[in-house]
């Protein structure tokens, strides 16, 4: 049994009500089908983690109708709420909205990073956005105040989350999109209790690592990049998905899930798959 539960979303791209992104994703209903998903499942979740560009364009009403429909979901859930900067938000309208902070109170030069404890596993939150600028950076303060961050190691290790992937990427948009200078992360991160690194951005699933440490781009909740476009081409895809990171025994596994509706292949109680498994495993000796 999982000792953890961590959903991500990734990339919602909430618009305000009417509107669809690219004229034609209703990413506001991808959101709560999703939602509805997790409801129906009955599983423990202790945390939503939003990892970045939550609204298309930072405008507060889309912010507000994010908050009104993964919240009371995470309340029904008893998970907390971990919500993270991405290149399409924009600070003080997420940090009032989101955070709940005083928009006065709100520099929107300063990043936003945060620390949550979830059931032991800590989960830092850090704001690779810089205004006006699609690439990702993390600014040297942040190093230090990660650096800080780190020394004391947590009971369950910890999740980081940026929204930038700090990796590689074979397609040359999301290439020239990633985190700058990836190398300083991975100085503060060597011999730390980081056990993932979880990030979105790329509208694709991958994996790959950094310092020793893995690294997993979530799929986008929005639409799809095609990672194997005809020659030439930049292409986006209608389908969409989301991530679950659950903490087993010292590992920290990421599973993606599609939830593009689809056809039920076939549906059995989990009780008798698992029956079948183990007779065929004693039968197998």
């Amino acid at each position: 049994m999982s000792a953890a539960t961590i959903v991500q979303l990734t990339d919602t791209h909430i618009r305000p009500a009417g509107e669809r992104v690219h004229g034609m994703v209703d990413t506001y209903a991808n959101l709560t089908h999703v939602l509805q998903q997790l409801r129906a499942s009955r599983q423990r979740i202790d945390a939503l983690v939003l990892s970045g560009d939550l609204t298309d364009t930072g405008s507060p009403e889309a912010y507000r109708r994010l908050r009104s429909a993964v919240e009371p979901v995470a309340e029904e859930l008893g998970a907390k709420t971990v919500y993270v900067m991405g290149n399409h938000d924009e600070r003080t309208a997420f940090a009032t909205e989101l955070l709940g902070m005083d928009s006065a109170a709100v520099d929107p030069g300063a990043p936003l990073d945060q620390v949550v404890d979830v059931a032991g596993l800590r989960v830092i939150a850090l704001d690779s956005t810089t205004p006006r600028r699609h690439d990702g950076r993390l600014e040297e303060r942040q190093l230090d105040w990660l650096a800080d961050q780190l020394r004391e190691r947590a009971r369950q290790g910890t999740l980081l989350v940026l929204h930038h992937p700090p990796i590689p990427s074979p397609v040359a948009a999301t290439e020239y999109l990633r985190l700058a200078r990836p190398e300083l992360l991975a100085e503060v991160l060597a011999d730390s209790d980081v056990r993932l690194i979880v990030c979105g951005h790329n509208h694709l699933t991958a994996a790959a690592a950094l310092a020793g440490i893995p690294v997993w781009i979530g799929p986008a909740l929005a639409y799809r990049i095609d990672p194997i476009a005809p020659a030439g081409r930049h292409r986006g895809l209608l389908g969409f998905g989301y991530s679950r990171i659950d903490l087993l025994g010292s590992a920290l596994v990421a599973t993606a899930i599609e939830a593009t509706p689809a056809e039920i292949l076939y549906e059995r109680p989990e009780q008798d798959v698992l029956d079948q498994l183990a007779a065929l495993a004693t039968e197998a000796g």
